[in-house]
């Protein structure tokens, strides 16, 4: 072997030596990996910090009216209205507070109000020409209800983790009150004479009302969810002067919502 050959085989074992002795401190100092990981928070998005303690949320309904009192009867049998008429789409709006695990107290509000155009079936007027008005119905409810969760909501992962249910089925029910207004617009006939005339019938007014409910919160991310729920309602009331022969209007029916909620 050459002396230039010693010299480098040297070197490189200089080297070598050099590079083992400072990674081997370093090495020594590296946290364990599969140690450190014990130490972290849960990273899934489900991941919340504490249970939630309230909720707020919108959502839309569709109201499908029972129609069961005299007055459906009555239009539905002289003008071209169908009881199906008085469904109609619908907006609400409610606060909820956690008052035990599977527990909730909710306040809110929804609106809902239908209107149809329509004409005599059986009357013309003496231009041979439809006789038409417009009949609507309109509700604003103000209710309370106790939901009480199925399953449960979540798991608490430590002191401080909260994990929510993918899908929580609730049922509930309340009361509150409800403001109506049932109004015909346009030309009726005088059935006494069949002579034609402009006229506006209205009744109104504010109404106790009951509910309840059924249906289920899907978590869609972290603290927002998406909810669908079924709500059947009761409520009559006296109507008007202007309907004075007829019995209380049924304002009760079905309400079928969807929405989002966020909760906190």
């Amino acid at each position: 072997m050459s002396h230039n050959d010693q010299r480098l085989r040297g070197l490189l074992v200089s080297i070598c030596g050099t590079l083992l002795v400072v990674s081997t401190p370093a090495a020594a100092q590296s946290p364990n990996p599969q140690s450190s990981a014990s130490f972290q928070a849960p990273s899934s998005p489900d991941f919340m910090l504490g249970r939630p303690r309230a909720s707020l949320g919108i959502r839309g309904e569709w109201v499908m009216a029972s129609a069961g009192s005299d007055i459906y009867d009555f239009v539905t049998k002289q003008l071209t209205i169908e009881k199906s008429s008085f469904n109609a789409p619908g907006f609400g709006a409610e606060l909820g507070i956690v008052v035990a695990p599977r527990l909730d107290i909710v306040a809110g509000f929804d609106i809902a109000k239908s209107s149809t155009p329509s004409e005599y079936r059986a009357f013309v007027d003496n231009r041979n020409l439809p006789i038409e008005q417009t009949t609507s119905l309109k509700q604003a409810n103000i209710f309370g209800s106790v939901k009480f969760a199925v399953l449960p909501r979540g798991r608490a992962v430590g002191n401080f983790a909260w994990i929510p249910s993918t899908i929580v089925p609730y049922v509930g029910a309340g009361g509150g009150m409800t403001h109506y207004e049932f109004e015909q617009n346009g030309d009726f006939v005088d059935y006494a004479d069949l002579r034609v005339f402009p006229e506006s019938f209205r009744s109104s007014g504010w109404e106790p009302i009951a509910h309840v409910l059924g249906g289920a919160d899907i978590q869609i991310y972290k603290s927002m969810f998406m909810s669908f729920e079924g709500r059947y309602t009761w409520a009559d009331a006296t109507m008007d002067p202007d309907f004075i022969s007829f019995e209380p209007i049924d304002l009760g029916g079905f309400r079928l919502g969807a929405g989002f909620h966020v909760v906190f």
